[in-house]
């Protein structure tokens, strides 16, 4: 008896298509991509929106604070750095401050510095300098919450066109309880803040 070989029929064979299963791989890359960039901006919104609001002011303690109306946010930034001191002979005098400026609470994403001036300086390259105004002093602790009238260096990029900030939610900063060493005996004391920037609103 013929043994004969049984020949699977064409149609039956499993047919390999590559370029199915790539396709379908890239369009789920493709959708993972679109979820991700849909968070991404959905978490920039809420930052952006978080950024855009005015500080809480303790009141009526800090109400010298505000800003008016004709004004509107722009920027606001976290600070994180040291308030500088030195010593007279008689008392520490406040010589300038030293920070890094930070989009982020948690000091992440640097977008500039603070130095004497008081000025604040952009990545960008823009500078606003600030005169203090109007101050309050809601923890003993800390140096005191600021309203200062801007006056910008730039005409462009961040620190453009501000017309105030607020300087609030401070902690520590404060000069020394101890007297210094010698004349010109300088003090560095660790701060951190937030600063609010506002600009002229459009007529």
């Amino acid at each position: 008896m013929n043994t004969k070989t049984m020949k699977a029929h064409p149609s039956n064979a499993p047919v390999s298509r590559p370029w199915l299963l790539n396709k379908r791989n890239l369009a789920l890359s493709s959708l993972a991509l679109a979820l991700v960039a849909f968070a991404e901006a959905s978490r920039a919104d809420d930052d952006d929106f978080l950024r855009r609001r005015a500080p809480e002011l303790p009141s009526p303690m800090c109400d010298s604070l505000d800003v008016s109306a004709t004004n509107r946010l722009s920027l606001h930034v976290y600070a994180a750095g040291v308030q500088i001191y030195q010593w007279s002979g008689t008392n520490w005098v406040f010589i300038a401050p030293d920070a890094m400026l930070f989009a982020d609470p948690c000091h992440y994403g640097q977008v500039g510095t603070h130095y004497a001036g008081p000025t604040w300086e952009a990545n960008d390259g823009s500078k606003v300098v600030g005169a203090r105004l109007k101050g309050c002093a809601p923890d003993r602790g800390a140096i005191p919450w600021l309203l200062l009238g801007a006056t910008p260096l730039s005409d462009y990029g961040r620190f453009a066109r501000l017309t105030y900030i607020q300087r609030v939610n401070t902690v520590g900063g404060t000069a020394p309880a101890e007297p210094g060493a010698f004349v010109g005996d300088e003090a560095r004391v660790p701060y951190t803040a937030e600063y609010y920037f506002y600009r002229a609103t459009k007529p």
